[in-house]
């Protein structure tokens, strides 16, 4: 299996910290140092590098912007790699360079390999490279949300693939409800429009207007209209063009067309040119001929009837009234009245719709019934090896007698699913409220961490818990910010202890002020301020052999020479030894 690894981590201008360089490896890493030398600085820098918040009051004062820079080593198959070079970063020599930038307005920007890269992919990184537990972890612990989570990732795919299932059809029916919540409480806003467009539609099919029938008409009523001006203008012009039979002896174009023509037949057999234009003489005669016989035509057929008039503006009336409320011209009304018959089919199949959408409502709720069931089920037989587990790690934390239990409910709800052969209230990730409940001595009833357990007793439950994840879903770092707070004397020792043994199968990174968990690390660093009251590039050192021993004696004593703390220092790190 490839192992992952945070080789080191340079910062600048953060909080306390002008410019260090943090040198990790594998194993487990303690850093320590004096109070307020910014050792939770370390913590801060890890989370900017994975995609937490960027706060621009991290900013050091003076300076434009902040900057965290990591060196994490990778496999080439590691999903992480892959990710990045997804998102078209590129490895050094097999390790994943990762920088991330705060400046002092807020702007944030992150680079994975080079390449800048949305923020957004630093956090996908840290899924599959680093697990951040701070104080605020263990007060996140409290949350029955977060304890839910926890379960559920013990569980794996037991739980993962249901929960999936029942994820998407909660999805969907809630999609259904609000369809017909929509269609319910609108009712009677949509009988209002189904009778207008009744109305409408009615009022179209009783006037049964066809397509064009109101320029038809228009044009029809102008000729009506004026039909006598029409005709005498079409009397003249036929005179014009074929004579007046009451005057033989008159001239007319027919007439003069005609003598043309003749003229120039006599000769056209003398130039082609003059036959040319003698043919097409003779077609202005065809042609004469022909607008002579249909003006006749329509002198003939032009209605002067003044009840056809009447007629066509009766119905030209019927036609405007349509036009006035349903479109502008006869052809919009039509296609109005195609819309709104469609509409209407709509609005009409309304409890249709709302049946199928009930039925399949019902049918949702049933199938979400039963994989609520497989989940409670997958949770419960989950919750008793969690239990077990964290249990048992307990007691390899000085607590030997404390007992780990967790709680699986759920709440009656009439209006809920049916699970366990009740109705009961449900949501996104089922009907199941879990809870840890801690027992920490015998005859103690089990009570909800949030209430039962000290600071030290927290602490230890989550170093408990993320040690069982270490050996069901694991990570390859580990960084926890003073988990043994609120720990002391023997518990420490075996807080130290146990963070040695994650640190078998991952790496494991701690800010601690207790002597005895820092004793377990296979290397120690300091952070240390300067004079003027910031952390250098000097100011986080290695601590080997004497040094390290002297920071032990004063982390102890609170004095870096004193003889009794310096033996109890070298006897800590004999025994740490010793244990591993």
């Amino acid at each position: 299996m490839v192992v992952s690894v945070l080789e080191e981590m340079r910062i600048r201008s953060l909080g306390v910290i002008e410019d260090a360089v943090v040198e990790l490896s594998p194993g487990f890493t303690a850093v320590t140092g004096e109070t307020g030398a910014g050792k939770t600085m370390v913590v801060t820098s890890l989370g900017l590098l994975l995609g937490g918040r960027a706060d621009p009051g991290l900013v050091r004062i003076g300076t434009k912007s902040a900057s965290v820079e990591g060196r994490i080593t990778l496999g080439a198959d590691a999903p992480a790699a892959v990710r990045a070079e997804e998102a078209g970063a590129e490895l050094d020599d097999g390790a994943l360079l990762i920088s991330r930038t705060v400046s002092a307005e807020g702007r944030s920007r992150a680079f994975v390999g080079g390449r800048s890269v949305p923020v957004g992919l630093l956090g996908e990184l840290a899924d599959e490279l680093v697990a951040v537990h701070g104080q605020t972890d263990q007060q996140g612990l409290l949350r029955p949300a977060r304890q839910r989570e926890a379960l559920d990732r013990y569980a794996g795919d037991a739980v993962a693939v249901p929960l999936a299932k029942y994820a998407a059809a909660y999805r969907r029916v809630r999609e259904v409800a609000g369809e017909l919540d929509e269609l319910t409480t609108r009712a009677r806003e949509r009988a209002q429009e189904a009778d207008l467009l009744r109305f409408g539609l009615e009022e179209v099919a009783a006037a049964e207007p066809l397509p064009g029938e109101d320029a038809d008409l228009a044009a029809e009523a102008e000729r009506l209209g004026h039909a006598e001006a029409l005709a005498s203008a079409a009397a003249l012009a036929h005179a014009a063009l074929a004579g007046n039979p009451e005057d033989p002896e008159g001239v007319d174009a027919g007439m003069l067309v005609a003598g043309a023509q003749r003229a120039l037949e006599a000769v056209r057999s003398h130039d082609p040119a003059l036959a040319v234009l003698s043919d097409r003489i003779g077609e202005i005669g065809i042609l004469l001929g022909d607008v002579a016989g249909e003006l006749a035509g329509y002198a003939d057929d032009l209605d002067a009837d003044p009840r056809r008039l009447a007629a066509v503006e009766e119905r030209r009336a019927v036609l405007a009234h349509l036009t006035r409320k349903y479109g502008d011209t006869i052809d919009s009304v039509l296609s109005w009245a195609e819309q709104g018959a469609a509409r209407l089919g709509e609005l009409d199949g309304d409890d249709e719709r709302i049946e199928e959408l009930t039925a399949e409502r019902d049918a949702l709720r049933a199938e979400l019934g039963d994989l609520g069931q497989a989940l409670t089920d997958a949770r419960t037989e989950a919750a008793e090896r969690f239990a077990a587990a964290v249990t048992a790690e307990l007691a390899q934390l000085a607590m030997p007698h404390a007992r780990v239990g967790v709680a699986l409910r759920q709440t009656e709800d009439a209006e809920g699913i049916e699970v366990g052969g009740r109705r009961v209230a449900f949501g996104a990730t089922g009907a199941d409220e879990v809870e840890l409940q801690l027992a920490p001595h015998p005859g103690a009833p089990p009570r909800p961490i949030a209430k039962g357990a000290s600071g030290g007793e927290l602490s230890r439950v989550m170093l408990a818990v993320e040690v069982v994840f270490a050996g069901s879903d694991p990570v390859p770092t580990y960084l926890f910010d003073e988990v043994d707070a609120g720990v002391g004397g023997k518990a420490a020792v075996e807080v130290g202890r146990r963070l040695a043994k994650l640190a078998r199968s991952a790496q494991v990174v701690v800010v601690t002020h207790l002597p005895q968990v820092a004793a377990f690390a296979d290397r120690q660093l300091l952070v240390e301020k300067t004079n003027d009251g910031s952390v250098t590039r000097s100011g986080v050192r290695v601590l080997e052999g004497e040094e390290r021993v002297r920071e032990l004696s004063r982390m102890l004593a609170g004095l870096e020479d004193s003889e009794l703390g310096r033996a109890h220092a070298e006897e800590l790190l004999a025994a740490a030894r010793e244990a591993r």
